[in-house]
């Protein structure tokens, strides 16, 4: 069966390992229930190729303006749930076939981003600036404006030898409803399509759909539809995508998990190459880390006058709204532009991610700078929440280094390291921070961190917020319950101060009204089983028991778990453009062009207009009744994140907190795989599991590994029957040494009576390699889409003969070698060893070549990590 096809397959029964795990909890079987009706192809979660859809109902209108496009967010959510499965199960093909399913269709491959190699990352962009109102749009590019250097480019090139970006576009059209296809040709599925582009007051009922590759098929005849969006002399063929950080850290939480509870099977290795590629995808979600255009952080005022950044101090750390990337399709005379976001919003950040990706070998980012920026953010992420807990203890918007995005002068008095405070960073209508869930799903990575590490920074956040949280929610009389819905603010925090924070006396949250919403109760259990599971809180791990209880009996349908919801908004589907309220699509006068349903696109437009085909939809007639002047329609929405939610939030108790016995004593580091600086250091705490009945002394030991890996701090931590829980420091450093290797080293935690935990450390080497006395060149251009000649040509432009060369590199799909030349190619898995056939030295200023020809299925293989053994080289990959 094609691997595209597997995630919509029927599931076969539950092996016994799986009936074992789940008969050790109700909740556990719950999960596999539950995971059961949203893999059963009869409930419609799944298109035919695998995809997962936003959600089973069609005629939906929210981020997504059709329920079977599909997001960045469901795609981390399906990740996360074939995680669990495999925790479940043992069984982790799944899990493997939803990354791959990813990489097949929502992260671009190079025939969808095929001029990165023009790239200039001291040009990353032309500056265009964003206005409060559609109506003022298109924006003008201005040259004029000075934009910053991009100082990870170079270094991304350089770790996975190609300019492609990895990371995962926000949205697909799955079935192609829209009509414009796979790069204009009008009929491939799922194809790349965008919406919002016009501002903070831009809602969906607002917004143009057009394709993410800009043909100019339709739209304005020669211009598509950029001209809608920018203001330019004249308009190129192009392709442009947009990243929603949460969504690609919200993957990597799912791949560190999968590593994780593969590892307690002994089955890491089944997981491994995901979990990589985990780490890849960190590496290039640091784009969500910079001002949009690259612009020095802090006092960002005036679009001329704040500076062009240089270095890293255009890098906030914080997880931002997106990144975006894109360039032209004429590959012969190519360009391309990449831009960050200046707007942090609370509820994005993941403090779990920074942490996997700054402290794990097996999610490791491979760049020069990757783990040490993750590092910083980290604790940047932590700080951040710290100055937006609201006197109550809900957060607060966020922060913007470009106010109104044309870095206007700032109308806020309060700042974060001299970015400027925003109750609703990013989107106005509705406000970006008055829903509830962005609560739950932002505090839920952050009860996770908890969780595993025992911060104590951490834990002092989720106190205050569980308990406001936890007052708010009220378990009715009847068996249900309420939980916040809408949120309102008022007041600044107190400008930041990171040795002093202030107490945000002034900054106050107060709860609208509430709801039972499914997907949101789901993410605040799980919040409070992490929090209860580590914190040993009885009131949290009640509340969470009853939330997941009553949801459970009160709310089952055929396909999940729901509610129905009335749909007061869906009035706008036929609203005209109203100049006085900005209310309606606007499209600018004697503007004309058609859209690829057949619609006409000017300034006569409505939503509705734009989407003829909603009026084909099964539910068309309630939504057409209430336009009428008929009663508010009402849909029972099965969306996919929810469900996926709902089905960890199940698991989540189960294996934490339901029928669990106080586990025994044991030693717990936040870290067992520590990546360490030459020159420099790496710090993790050590707590205990539970209280000891008397005083625990742990003796920290190198047991084996480099000598210029040690123990900086003291060797012995005492831990008592009250301070069991909290951690403490323990550094390890690495000495400066002239070679260019990575070493390891293996350090012990050992106490009398308890089992010793190791703690792997790896120096992250700083030496600067010696000048590239090579080229390694491997060119799989005559490709014709199910196979490939390829070459392998190795340039030798030292002093002294190359002998005994040895190629390698890592394909990004697997294949099959039928044939090779000149050469020795020995294949493991999707990785690729060439050595001398007859031809084993190369001479000064001389060049060897080696060919092979390959078959493939799926997406192209394309060579990652190209390397010559023993030497600096100079990378090409075409």
């Amino acid at each position: 069966m094609p691997g595209q096809a597997i995630a919509a397959s029927p599931k076969a029964a539950p092996t016994q390992q799986a009936v074992t795990a789940a008969a050790e909890s109700t909740y556990t079987q719950r999960f596999l229930d539950h995971y059961n009706k949203i893999k059963n192809p009869a409930n419609g979660y799944f298109s035919p190729k695998g995809v997962p859809y936003h959600s089973v109902e069609t005629l939906i209108v929210e981020a997504p303006d059709h329920g079977h496009e599909t997001t960045s967010e469901a795609y981390s959510y399906w990740l996360w749930l074939e995680a669990m499965y495999g925790r479940v199960t043992g069984d982790w093909a799944p899990f493997n076939n939803a990354w791959a399913n990813m990489e097949q269709y929502i992260i671009p491959a190079q025939a969808d981003q095929p001029t990165n190699s023009f790239y200039q990352a001291n040009k990353p962009a032309t500056y265009a600036a964003e206005w409060d109102l559609p109506n003022q749009y298109p924006s003008t590019l201005r040259t004029e404006v000075g934009v910053g250097s991009d100082p990870i480019a170079g270094e991304l090139q350089s770790a996975y030898g190609n300019s492609n970006i990895y990371g995962m576009h926000w949205l697909l059209d799955v079935d192609n409803w829209y009509g414009y296809g796979r790069c204009g040709d009008g009929t491939t599925s799922p194809s790349y399509i965008n919406t919002f582009q016009r501002g903070a007051q831009e809602s969906v009922w607002e917004t143009v759909p057009h394709p993410s590759c800009e043909s100019f098929n339709w739209g304005k005849t020669g211009q598509g539809f950029l001209s809608l969006f920018t203001g330019d002399a004249s308009y190129s063929k192009q392709w442009r995508y947009t990243n929603a950080p949460d969504a690609d850290a919200r993957a990597i939480q799912a791949a560190y998990w999968a590593y994780v509870w593969a590892r307690e099977q002994g089955k890491e290795s089944l997981v491994a190459d995901t979990a990589k590629k985990a780490g890849k995808m960190g590496d290039y979600l640091r784009y969500a880390m910079f001002d949009k255009y690259f612009k020095r952080i802090g006092q960002c005022i005036g679009e001329t006058a704040c500076p062009a950044g240089t270095g890293k101090n255009s890098m906030h750390y914080l997880m931002s709204w997106y990144y975006s990337w894109g360039g032209a399709l004429d590959t012969s005379g190519g360009w391309a532009w990449r831009i960050g976001s200046s707007h942090s919003h609370f509820g994005y950040q993941n403090p779990m991610a920074a942490y996997i990706l700054s402290t794990t070998s097996f999610a490791r980012p491979q760049s020069a700078t990757g783990v040490t920026d993750w590092a910083t953010s980290l604790q940047r992420q932590l700080e951040f929440y710290t100055w937006l807990q609201s006197a109550e203890g809900g957060f607060a918007g966020g922060a913007t280094n470009s106010w109104n995005g044309r870095y206007a002068q700032p109308e806020s008095a309060s700042s974060f390291y001299g970015m400027y405070y925003d109750w609703q960073p990013v989107y106005h209508d509705p406000a970006s921070n008055q829903w509830f869930g962005f609560q739950a799903w932002s505090v839920q990575r952050v009860a996770e961190y908890y969780y595993v590490t025992g911060d104590a920074k951490a834990k002092k956040l989720l106190d205050k917020w569980v308990g406001w949280a936890s007052a708010n929610t009220t378990l009715t009389a009847d068996g249900k319950y309420q939980i916040p819905s809408t949120l309102q603010w008022t007041g600044e925090p107190d400008t930041w101060n990171p040795t002093t924070p202030g107490t945000n006396s002034n900054l106050h949250v107060s709860i609208v009204d509430y709801t039972t919403d499914v997907g949101v109760t789901a993410a605040f259990a799980r919040t409070l089983t992490f929090y209860a599971a580590r914190s040993g809180s009885v009131s949290a791990k009640t509340l969470a028991k009853e939330l997941l209880d009553r949801m459970w009996a009160n709310y089952q349908t055929s396909k999940g778990v729901a509610v129905p919801e009335k749909r007061e908004d869906y009035k706008r589907f036929d609203d005209a453009y109203n100049a006085a309220t900005g209310d309606g699509v606007f499209v600018p006068t004697g503007w004309t062009g058609k859209n690829a349903q057949g619609a006409t696109v000017d300034a006569n437009s409505t939503f509705l207009s734009l989407r003829p085909k909603f009026q084909q939809d099964p539910d068309w007639a309630k939504v057409q009744s209430y336009l009428a002047g008929g009663a508010v329609p009402e849909f029972t929405y099965h969306r996919f994140w929810a469900q996926a939610d709902i089905a960890l939030a199940m698991a989540d108790y189960g294996r934490l907190l339901d029928g669990v016995t106080p586990p025994p004593v044991s030693i717990i580091a936040s870290a067992n795989d520590l990546s360490v600086p030459e020159g420099g250091s790496k710090s993790f705490t050590v707590s205990l599991s539970a209280a000891p009945t008397s005083n625990v002394t742990v003796n920290i030991t190198k047991v084996s590994g480099d000598a210029d890996l040690f123990l900086a701090t003291a060797s012995t931590l005492t831990f008592t029957p009250s301070n069991w829980s909290v951690g403490q420091t323990v550094t390890l450093s690495a000495g400066e040494d002239a070679d260019l290797t990575n070493g390891t080293a293996v350090f012990q935690l050992a106490a009398t009576g308890l089992t010793p935990v190791p703690v792997n450390a790896a120096e992250l080497d700083n030496d600067i390699p010696p000048p590239a006395t090579c080229t390694v060149t491997v060119d799989t251009s005559n490709d014709w889409g199910n196979g490939q000649v390829g070459r392998v040509i190795v340039q030798n432009f030292g002093t002294q003969p190359i002998n005994n060369w040895k190629v390698s590199w890592t394909a990004t799909n697997d294949f099959t070698l039928t044939n090779s030349w000149n050469g020795t190619f020995t294949k493991t898995g999707r990785s690729v060893a060439v050595t001398p056939l007859w031809n084993s030295t190369v001479p000064v200023n001389g060049n060897v070549e080696a060919g092979f020809q390959a078959s493939y299925s799926g997406a192209k293989p394309v060579p990652s990590g190209v390397s010559l053994e023993g030497y600096t080289c100079n990378i090409v990959v075409k």
